[in-house]
């Protein structure tokens, strides 16, 4: 595509490159910011753009993003604070939270255990994970990971790791089909998988 200003470009490259936005979409949303005044521009889209940017933080108990040191869930006391749920990423909570099923905490891996990646348990927020479910407040462990093959080894890992404390350890529900992204799930069969979730057990593989 032939642009006549190099300003318009470099925009449109940047836009591109956001997760799925591809040129012409990028194309347009330049486009729609140009026709827009410019103070307009700076206080609607690129000034919260770069407070979040600037600002944003990782729980430091669950590693869930947060404005503070702790976010809103680890922080709300009339949630059911003897669980929690275990996920790949922030966005896996969010499906989650959109569900209204589950009234717990949670818990943000950063990924799973995947050799072929380069990705290692020590490169996952494990460690926590660990120390969070030795505590005597804590009674059940929630595996909400994508059941595909390295998901499977991760559950299988963490469920090793945490044999040692006197938790109960869940998968979710089979409503979630083998191979599927735990985000992409419809909040429906997400919902069902979280209030029928089954114990898991090691002897059983």
């Amino acid at each position: 595509m032939s642009y006549s200003s190099r300003l318009l470009e470099d925009s449109v490259e940047a836009l591109s490159n956001l997760p799925g936005i591809g040129k012409k979409s990028a194309l347009r949303l330049a486009l729609h910011l140009i026709k827009q005044d410019k103070e307009s521009a700076q206080n609607d889209l690129i000034r919260p753009i770069q407070t979040m940017v600037n600002n944003i933080k990782f729980c430091v108990t669950c590693h869930n993003l947060s404005d503070r040191e702790e976010c809103t869930i680890c922080t709300n006391r009339t949630i059911k604070a003897e669980q929690i749920c275990v996920v790949e990423s922030v966005r896996d909570v969010m499906a989650i939270e959109e569900t209204g099923q589950y009234k717990g905490l949670y818990h943000v891996l950063g990924g799973v255990i995947s050799p072929l990646d380069g990705i290692a348990p020590e490169d996952l927020n494990v460690d926590t994970l660990i120390q969070r479910a030795e505590s005597d407040q804590i009674k059940e462990v929630i595996m909400a990971v994508s059941p595909t093959i390295e998901g499977e080894t991760t559950i299988y890992y963490l469920s090793k790791k945490l044999n040692q404390s006197d938790v109960k350890i869940s998968l979710l529900a089979r409503g979630i089909s083998f191979g599927g992204e735990l985000e992409y799930a419809d909040e429906l069969t997400l919902g069902r998988s979280i209030a029928t979730r089954t114990p898991y057990s090691i002897s059983e593989l």
